[in-house]
């Protein structure tokens, strides 16, 4: 049986050939929180994330929790090399969208030094602010993506990182940050 030409053309970085599979219930969640979140209704961190596909060149829009610390921001394939985390590797540019506001954004993927980094020393401490170990049971439990928590170096070869910054019309960052941590 031979591979589907889009994982024999398109392996990922990350070294794993296709899409990873979310927790069963993403897929119920997503269209719900996709529908809330389009309406306006805040949802904590969580944004819509609208980014052009590598291979049909259609918008794609997609929940995502945005990580927003010190006026940064960073998004996480919390379940590892997701169509979406694809998507936004190959274009370098999307629209967030929360509250029915749009922003055209360039992303920028942490290399693996800096997404461990991001995680032992930016998302740790964030994730533990969070009040009677919420974030930990969510992330850690609910999500499945303790080593991201416990073992930043695995988590930086497992589950990327892109931080966001406004771009300007053509798509370029606005300005350039520092690196993460």
């Amino acid at each position: 049986m031979a591979m589907p030409a889009q994982q024999i053309n398109h392996p990922s970085p990350r070294g794993k050939n296709g899409p990873a599979r979310p927790p069963f219930f993403v897929g119920l969640f997503n269209p719900i929180a996709s529908r809330l979140l389009r309406g306006g209704m805040p949802m904590g961190p969580n944004a819509l994330l609208t980014v052009r596909g590598r291979t049909s060149g259609l918008d794609r829009t997609t929940p995502v929790a945005v990580v927003s610390i010190d006026r940064r921001r960073w998004v996480i394939a919390t379940f590892g090399e997701t169509n979406w985390a694809r998507n936004l590797r190959a274009a370098g540019k999307a629209t967030v969208t929360v509250n029915r506001r749009t922003e055209p954004v360039a992303a920028r993927e942490l290399s693996t030094t800096e997404a461990e980094a991001f995680y032992r020393d930016t998302l740790a401490p964030y994730v533990d602010s969070i009040p009677l170990g919420l974030g930990r049971f969510l992330l850690g439990s609910l999500l499945g993506a303790k080593e991201m928590l416990t073992d930043p170096q695995a988590a930086a070869q497992h589950h990327p990182v892109f931080e966001l910054r406004p771009a300007t019309s053509t798509g370029s960052p606005v300005d350039e940050a520092p690196p993460a941590g």
